[in-house]
């Protein structure tokens, strides 16, 4: 019988194709490697404050400097910059939980270390973005929106059951569905913040406020709301 373990290991490794459009071919020197940086951060600005349909070239273009006709040259055009952006994050996503050694670690240890590395994340203006733009705005993306679904999300969540699993199998944790309480989990811990990105909010918390939600939400998940 295949395990998550094994499902994760089939489906991530080797390299998968991503929807993102490549950028043109153009030899950038040092300077323009910094002027496409900036172009870069202040995009990620702009569509954080105002989602990628909203955004004006000429508003990003303002805030990095520069002209319009190099942003055109380095990028392509706005949703050619929109990929850029999500190149640099997408791949933080799919291998956040990947260094945190979980399996050596008992259930309350594990899932806050957890719960504080997604609050981490979820706090950076870019993650805001590749979750405004795959969700939020994924009917514009359907393929960029499936590829997040069923790389980044799922590395998560599979990496998250393949743990349950192995803390079911060692007595310390009693679940039905390992991979059920996975998505649960994951979803308990900043599936409202998501939800209020997705409908275009702005004002998130900050850091401290996000991580001291995930941690109550990890509680939660490992105690129950029933008295016993």
């Amino acid at each position: 019988m295949s395990t998550t373990t094994d499902h994760l290991e089939n489906v991530f490794s080797g390299p998968t194709p991503s929807p993102l459009r490549p950028r043109p071919q153009v030899d950038l020197c040092r300077r323009g490697e910094i002027r496409a940086e900036k172009f870069l951060d202040a995009a990620t600005e702009v569509f954080a404050e105002k989602g990628y349909q909203h955004a004006r070239l000429s508003e990003i273009v303002a805030r990095a400097g520069g002209s319009l006709a190099t942003l055109y040259r380095i990028f392509g055009d706005k949703e050619g910059l929109a990929s850029a952006i999500l190149e640099r994050r997408l791949d933080m996503h799919i291998h956040l939980l990947s260094d945190l050694n979980l399996t050596e670690l008992p259930p309350e240890q594990a899932l806050r270390r957890v719960a504080i590395r997604m609050a981490q994340v979820m706090a950076r203006t870019d993650s805001q973005v590749v979750y405004r733009i795959v969700i939020g705005e994924g009917q514009s993306f359907p393929a960029l929106r499936d590829w997040f679904l069923d790389h980044a999300v799922a590395s998560i969540r599979a990496t998250l059951a393949a743990y349950f699993e192995q803390q079911v199998a060692a007595g310390r944790m009693q679940l039905a569905s390992p991979k059920a309480a996975a998505a649960q989990f994951y979803m308990s811990l900043f599936g409202d913040q998501i939800f209020r990105l997705a409908a275009g909010s702005h004002h998130l918390p900050d850091v401290d406020t996000l991580e001291e939600q995930a941690l109550a939400s990890v509680e939660l998940f490992l105690q129950g709301a029933l008295p016993r």
